[in-house]
């Protein structure tokens, strides 16, 4: 479950007349892009790098399975010493 907590951010007064006369489901769409615009200036590098090989590792494993590569046969092949 995502916890939700309030902030108060300065606008100009037409954005926020604006944002007062929406509609409620305007008003969460605005909501969720804000945070989101928020939430992506305290993204760390780090965090965007482990992103990225995440997406790495999740490609490699779906193309390995494409190409056959079974739990077992990965087993095998990293119990081999030769």
């Amino acid at each position: 479950m995502i916890y939700q907590s309030e902030i108060t951010i300065k606008v100009p007064s037409e954005v926020a007349e604006a944002y007062r006369n929406a509609t409620e489901e305007v008003q969460k769409q605005l909501q969720l892009k804000i945070a989101a615009i928020i939430q992506s200036q305290f993204t760390t590098p780090r965090q965007e790098a482990i992103a990225c090989f995440r997406k790495v590792m999740d490609k490699a494993s779906q193309e390995a399975q494409e190409q056959g590569l079974t739990p077992e046969i990965l087993e095998s092949i990293l119990n081999n010493d030769e």
